[in-house]
């Protein structure tokens, strides 16, 4: 029978001693050379807030929430004000506004249409007048020339005094001329063509400086109205005796490109008369001659 044996303890030894050291330097109070410890990243706990902090900060927002509605009512009660002491003056004027606004665009409307109308009378007034219903076309473009102050009335009442003119009513064609060139409200064109009109229908019952004054400051070279003003100019020039100034204004107007050819070969003749050449293609000037003598 065999007994337990004990073993036998055997203290550490110089070499067991120095691989613990070598193996395990940590467990050593001692530090490797260059061995720097860590600083300490926890961050310190902050103090809590007092209770008189807390009490200040929500007496604050209570102040500004209160000086806010103040604000409000004092905004309110501004308007209110406002309103009661300018209320009616401002909304009369608001009301007066839109009412003038509203006039105006009838107005505007009630112009077109009305323009409309007389441009469609006027119409049918030339038709009536090119197919030689002369009496109803006058009738026609009388209602037109009532409306004073336009452009179609102007143009109505030019024609008028045409027919009146074609049909020998020499005086009553005269007036309406006069008419249309004294007023002062239709186009330019249209009173300077009534003005030549009016002057060439009355010419042999007028003193020749009278017809020079009223027309001299369109017998310009350039006016569109040069030839036919020109001509009646020349005409009274020498109804004054001055050929000087007639010969050269009707040599000038048959150089004029922009005058009818009927009119530039007839103050050709005149200026040739006068002892002015105006020709400046002899070779043409005899044919014209040839043709106006030969037999129809």
């Amino acid at each position: 029978m065999c007994g337990f044996v004990q073993p036998r303890f055997t203290p550490p030894g110089p070499a067991t001693r120095q691989l613990k050291t070598i193996a395990h330097p940590l467990n050593s109070r001692d530090r490797p050379p260059g061995y720097t410890k860590a600083p300490s990243l926890a961050l310190r706990p902050q103090s809590p807030q007092s209770r008189s902090d807390q009490l200040a900060e929500r007496k604050a927002a209570e102040q500004d929430v209160f000086l806010r509605e103040v604000d409000d009512a004092l905004r309110q009660d501004e308007m209110s004000g406002f309103f009661k002491r300018y209320g009616l003056p401002v909304g009369a004027a608001i009301v007066a506004a839109l009412l003038g606004l509203a006039g105006f665009l009838w107005w505007q409307h009630s112009q077109r249409q009305d323009a409309g109308e007389r441009g469609e009378q006027f119409t049918l007034a030339l038709d009536r007048a090119e197919a030689g219903q002369l009496a109803e076309a006058d009738k026609m473009l009388g209602t037109v020339a009532g409306d004073t102050g336009t452009g179609s009335a102007a143009a109505a009442t030019l024609m008028r005094a045409g027919i009146a003119a074609q049909q020998g009513r020499t005086d009553e064609a005269a007036k309406l001329f006069a008419q249309v060139a004294a007023d002062g409200d239709a186009p330019k064109p249209f009173r300077d063509l009534a003005t030549i009109r009016d002057v060439a229908l009355r010419f042999d019952a007028m003193p020749p400086q009278q017809v020079i004054d009223r027309l001299k400051p369109l017998a310009v070279a350039g006016n569109p109205w040069f030839g036919s003003a020109g001509e009646l100019v020349g005409m009274a020039y020498m109804k004054q005796g001055r050929n000087d100034l007639a010969g050269p204004l009707f040599a000038a107007i048959s150089k004029d490109k922009e005058a009818p050819e009927a009119l530039r070969r007839r103050v050709r003749q005149l200026a040739g008369l006068l002892g002015v050449d105006a020709i400046e293609d002899p070779g043409k000037a005899v044919a014209e001659q040839l043709d106006q003598t030969a037999p129809q």
